[in-house]
């Protein structure tokens, strides 16, 4: 959840303090040691030097390490950060293939140059260099004080950049101070109303629906339901969303209570439109006047709601949310929040004395109202177009314009589960998106929302959102935009007067990059899966993904099922079938002991279902969390040496073994839901 944490000292914007002593080189910053190394040459044979710069707000600190002659040097060391802190790429890497790289706890890729610490707001970098291009930075110890992180490389020059408030200042984002709030951390998928029934929804509509998304996707973790529009009154007043119109004669509290007895969470659509004049002009100084003192309007939001006037929060926003949080409404999209800024306060300047800074708190002021009714306790989204003035207060941001676009989420790749949760809008489970719109909003952590009629829950074009959910908290393995064409624009907002279609920040429908890749690091192994969802690639090194070149990884493509042996260079991607329209490709480091290759549950290939995995006496076991009465599959790689196993299960019963080439597929169900210990056990089987 989004819960409000402050900091004994609020983070400075302000370089750190370097010091040399002997071999020992350390950068301090906010009283606290970050960063700490030791070169194995004596002082007199490397150098320090230092740039200390300020340029509109954003404070630049590098110090370079080189070799007085050349000499190739070791440098060890560690970089202390907090404990929301993570490695990254800092900068686009100047050559190679462009992945947008998401992580599954911390990452060990070889790509890391940086450490984020999303706590305080600073990030260090290390400079792309061929004199430093063995540089690595890997996760080494962790507690809830904070995050160690090691560094080493063998090379004769190095350069650190060190930049406090990096999303603030670097990146623009004026609200963000995440010393003050902190990013939803819980799954949010769920089910919407709009494409499915648009304006013509019914409480008989929501109640199927709540039954059938109940049934067919609750088990797999999809577990909210929310209500677009269509179930209001006309017109904006508090009593027209309270008291919803004659299509739902049970009342909103019954309804949000009868989602919640089918397990879900009741999610409820809003916005801050008003068209009702008559109600307008008897509170006209509850809203934006003109000149003639009359309230003024604008396309797509009516009459503008004065986010200046506490009278107008206290007597329009607070009863409405207030009672839908008393309701038992816990998911809150709140829409029309661009026009309210553009087509209202940008558009009716002259009514703010204190220009485009009174425009824009009197923005946040509705937003904060919201949030503060709706409490810290239930997910708030924003709506829609990417929107700066919402930092801090909403918990998840659409990112573009209406109707789903994955591109979007390589042009805000850095925002997510960082500054808020993407929403890349509604999924449609069509032949031709259904599976790689899932694929990439679970691969990157996004919100995931599906939004078709019931009844295409109960045919095949489900299995791509079973499969896709549920989805794992990621963090951006990059904390820049891989395609930056959309958020360096993000300072229109603040003049931007039509709201209408796409704006140049919006997230876009077109993008040159198609490969996504979510690294999942448990703590009984590491390994990554790739997304493609086009064909612009043709092929990838393991380099390029931050993997080893010439060590062994098996390749699995998980919905072909089809294993593709072992690479140790290059992937080639082949073309991708019209069934999916994407591809998705398992990579493992090869063992030399029978290993998990996947499992048929989830397109993490593992770590949504398993845990406690161990080779241990010549038998692999592990527990998997499978779906009641859903047939669940374990693939298992055998290397050579290695067949016959005796396979045992507890608390579900196996019901086909197969073993083809070298992978073996054990196939379980149970009727329950209940985690089924497994045990496969070579130790009678192996040969020399």
């Amino acid at each position: 959840m989004c819960k409000p944490e402050m900091p004994a000292t609020v983070p400075p914007n302000a370089p750190g303090e370097v010091s040399v002593e002997g071999a020992t080189i350390s950068l301090s910053y906010n009283g606290n040691e970050i960063l700490t190394l030791e070169a194995d040459l004596p002082q007199s044979t490397f150098t320090v030097k230092e740039l200390k710069e300020e340029r509109d707000g954003k404070v630049y600190h590098l110090f370079t390490i080189s070799s007085v002659n050349g000499t190739k040097m070791n440098i060890t060391g560690r970089i202390h950060a907090g404990p929301e802190s993570f490695t990254c790429e800092a900068d686009r890497r100047i050559e190679g293939a462009q992945v947008v790289r998401h992580t599954y706890g911390l990452s060990h890729s070889l790509l890391n140059r940086a450490v984020y610490d999303r706590d305080s707001d600073w990030l260090l970098s290390a400079d792309q260099s061929y004199t430093s291009a063995s540089l690595r930075i890997v996760p080494a110890q962790a507690d809830s004080s904070g995050i160690a992180y090691d560094l080493s490389m063998n090379g004769n020059e190095v350069t650190f950049r060190f930049r406090p408030r990096y999303y603030q200042k670097h990146r623009g984002l004026s609200y963000y101070e995440p010393w003050t709030y902190q990013v939803w951390k819980e799954p949010v998928a769920g089910w919407c109303s709009w494409f499915a029934y648009r304006t013509g929804i019914t409480e008989e509509n929501v109640r199927e629906a709540a039954d059938v998304v109940a049934e067919t996707m609750l088990p797999y973790g999809l577990d909210y339901l929310q209500i677009d529009d269509g179930y209001q009154q006309y017109g904006g007043a508090p009593a027209a969303w309270i008291t919803p119109n004659a299509k739902f004669p049970s009342g909103l509290d019954s309804l949000a209570a009868y989602i919640s007895s089918k397990g879900l969470k009741p999610g409820i659509w809003t916005n801050v439109a008003v068209h009702d004049s008559a109600w307008v002009f008897a509170h006209r100084h509850w809203f934006i006047r003109n000149e003639d003192g009359k309230p003024a309007s604008g396309r797509w939001i009516g009459y503008i709601l004065n986010g200046a006037e506490k009278e107008m929060l206290d007597s329009v926003i607070s009863p409405v949310y207030s009672r839908f949080r008393q309701d038992g409404w816990s998911y809150f999209k709140l829409d029309a929040l661009r026009h309210l800024l553009f087509e209202g306060y940008n558009s009716h300047s002259s009514f703010f004395r204190g220009g485009y800074a009174d425009r824009e708190e009197a923005f946040r002021s509705v937003v904060r109202r919201v949030r503060e009714e709706t409490g810290r306790e239930n997910f708030l989204l924003a709506c829609w177009g990417v929107l700066p003035g919402v930092v801090g207060l909403a918990d998840g941001c659409r990112i573009g314009n209406d109707g789903y676009g994955y591109t979007a989420l390589a042009q805000y790749n850095s925002f997510n589960n960082v500054v808020w949760r993407n929403d890349p809008d509604h999924i449609e489970l069509t032949p031709q998106e259904a599976y790689r719109s899932c694929m990439a909003t679970s691969l990157t952590g996004s919100l995931f929302m599906v939004t078709d009629k019931p009844e295409v829950y109960n045919t095949d074009l489900i299995t791509p959102a079973r499969k896709s959910l549920p989805v794992l908290f990621t963090l951006p393995g990059q904390v820049f935009d891989l395609d930056p064409s959309r958020s360096a624009f993000l300072d229109r907002t603040t003049t931007e007067m039509s709201g209408s279609g796409e704006r140049e920040s919006d997230g876009s429908r077109t993008s040159p990059f198609d490969l996504f890749m979510l690294e999942l690091n448990l703590p009984w192994e590491r390994w990554c899966v790739l997304g493609r969802l086009g064909e612009k690639e043709k092929q990838v090194s393991l380099a390029d993904l931050g993997l080893e070149s010439g060590k062994p990884y098996l390749l699995y493509e998980f919905w072909s099922d089809t294993f593709l042996g072992t690479v140790t260079d290059t992937i080639g991607f082949g073309q991708i079938d019209p069934r999916y329209n994407c591809q998705l490709f398992c990579i493992r480091p090869a063992q030399p002991n029978p290993q998990v290759l996947a499992t048929s549950r989830h397109i993490s290939c593992g770590a949504a279902d398993l845990s406690e995995i161990e080779w241990k006496d010549g038998a692999l076991s592990g527990v998997s969390r499978v779906v009641a009465s859903e047939t669940y599959t374990l693939l298992i790689h055998e290397p050579d040496g290695y067949s016959g196993p005796s396979v045992t299960a507890t608390g579900g019963t196996i019901i086909s073994q197969t073993a083809e080439g070298t992978v073996r597929r054990i196939s379980i169900v149970n009727t329950d839901g209940t985690p089924v210990s497994w045990k496969i056990d070579y130790s009678s089987g192996i040969s020399g």
